[in-house]
């Protein structure tokens, strides 16, 4: 069920893991402290909460289905005072107990059974996303991958040295993924970050104005690299 491979943090870096399946805390504890990093653990809600308060993790793995209280309260509690990342580990395949997860404030999302090499990268990158910028990075304006550059202070896009024509809404939506790279946007976030709070369901919105950004930007847009799809839940920019 779980993989072993990963990476080792570069820093010390403490994560707090919320689960009541001793097993998976197990394999979760080993592994993580395998690679230094330093771990609390916690069984139902109340303790998650407690033990996020005293020791200030800097990432949290969350599994919704707790004794006392559903992992969503838990998340909702936490986003009341932190904005520490979330990982959500979970058994539930329903998108819409997905979709409530990230818009109740979850970072990511891992469905059981998981590998634990997957489970690691998500980790890593949910640290890198919330790591204060330094000296002179406290604004990151040009984002570039192999085929296309964002540059987001000037609102363009270049693509083989030249630039590409966006509409104002597909440039609105290609900036909010950029500024969320590698993070999962659910689509209520999307629509309403795009066309405002009064939206939230009308998801055929994204479908036309993601094929329109593949169309400009993918070098393939059927088998897009950039412009990932989670089905049911939202959408992911990948440098």
């Amino acid at each position: 069920m779980v993989s072993t491979t990963g990476g080792t943090p570069q820093t010390s870096t403490r994560v707090l893991v919320v689960d009541d399946e001793p097993q998976i805390v197990r394999a979760l504890v080993i592994n993580l402290k395998a690679r230094k990093y330093e771990v609390d653990a916690a069984a139902d809600g109340r303790t998650a909460l407690e033990l996020a308060a005293s020791r200030h993790p800097d990432v949290v793995v969350l599994d919704l289905g707790l004794p006392d209280m559903d992992g969503v309260e838990v998340i909702k509690g936490l986003r009341g005072w932190t904005r520490v990342p979330i990982l959500v580990l979970s058994a539930r395949h329903s998108s819409d107990e997905k979709v409530e997860a990230l818009d109740a404030g979850a970072d990511d999302y891992v469905t059981k059974p998981f590998g634990m090499d997957e489970l690691l990268a998500r980790l890593r990158a949910a640290v890198r996303r919330a790591e204060p910028v330094g000296p002179g990075e406290d604004d990151v304006t040009t984002v570039e991958t192999e085929g296309f550059t964002v540059d987001l202070a000037a609102k363009k896009v270049n693509r083989s040295g030249k630039d590409v024509r966006l509409t104002p809404t597909e440039w609105h939506l290609l900036e909010v993924l950029v500024r969320n790279t590698g993070r999962l946007v659910s689509q209520k976030q999307l629509l309403q970050e795009v066309w405002g709070p009064s939206y939230g369901t009308e998801t055929n919105y994204l479908r036309v104005y993601m094929a329109q950004l593949r169309r400009k930007l993918e070098a393939d847009p059927s088998h897009p690299k950039h412009f990932i799809t989670e089905p049911g839940m939202g959408y992911r920019f990948e440098k």
